[in-house]
């Protein structure tokens, strides 16, 4: 287990031990003034769920519901982050300009009904395009990667292009942290330029003061999970976070956005 993952487990078991009433709890490595403290009843309302931001420059972490953090869910399309990174490393894609052509099935968003690339279907979030490319990856291979990036509990025995998908794979909030300073700290097994890449089409919302990288995630059978994940860059500090809500994706992204507001990083 290397330096970052003993740290990672430090951080988990510290969450459990400073949770409050409200759900929330602060993971300083300097003292924290309790008006910083997220609001995580005002930013959750009655909607189940959690949410981690952890600036990687200080080690602080916030978290709202520190059990549920440590739960594992379901990635959905969240998944799409490590897919580009693998489809990219192992040349299942050229880059992120690689065209797949629309298969003319009509879909139930129509953004997804049209040709794309890796980086307009990371936007589009467009399942098809990711789906194909992990055929093309081939099972050995994903198999490989996922291992070797220690991604949630690594199942992927599910269906080969859609394990992700309310299948077999999970991953918790706190994994998902994780990973995302790994790949920001560009610590991930695979080549620079791949990761550079995948962080570039990731950007969600690019500003003078801050550029935000995201993904959301839906379980589209029932509209009953969603997730983001990403990191922000603000000046020279970078924000890892990641929320999960039984909801959509775009509620886990309104909750999201909120906190990072309420902390001044928006």
């Amino acid at each position: 287990m290397t330096w970052r993952k003993n740290k990672r487990v430090v951080l988990a078991l510290t969450a459990l031990l400073f949770a409050n009433t409200t759900g929330s709890a602060v993971l300083p490595v300097h003292a924290v003034p309790k008006e910083n403290k997220l609001p995580c009843n005002e930013l959750f309302n009655d909607v189940q769920g959690t949410l981690i931001v952890k600036n990687l420059k200080t080690d602080r972490v916030y978290v709202c519901n520190p059990e549920r953090s440590q739960q594992r869910f379901t990635p959905e399309s969240s998944f799409k982050i490590p897919n580009a990174l693998i489809g990219l490393e192992v040349g299942a894609v050229r880059d992120e300009y690689d065209v797949k052509r629309w298969d003319n099935v009509v879909r139930p968003f129509e953004e997804w009904n049209r040709d794309h690339t890796l980086g307009s279907a990371m936007r589009a979030s467009a399942i098809w395009y990711y789906q194909a490319m992990a055929r093309d990856i081939g099972v050995d291979r994903m198999k490989n990667y996922v291992d070797r990036i220690r991604y949630g509990n690594m199942d992927i025995s599910g269906s080969s292009d859609a394990f992700w998908l309310d299948s077999s794979l999970k991953i918790s909030a706190e994994e998902q942290v994780g990973f995302m300073e790994d790949l920001v700290e560009e610590t991930l097994p695979f080549q620079e330029q791949t990761m550079k890449t995948v962080k570039r089409i990731m950007i969600d919302n690019d500003q003078d003061n801050y550029t935000v990288h995201g993904k959301t995630g839906t379980r589209l059978s029932d509209m009953g999970l969603g997730w983001y994940v990403g990191y922000v860059e603000h000046g020279k500090t970078d924000w890892v976070f990641a929320a999960n809500v039984d909801s959509s994706g775009t509620s886990a992204k309104m909750v999201t956005l909120e906190a990072l507001k309420r902390l001044s990083i928006l």
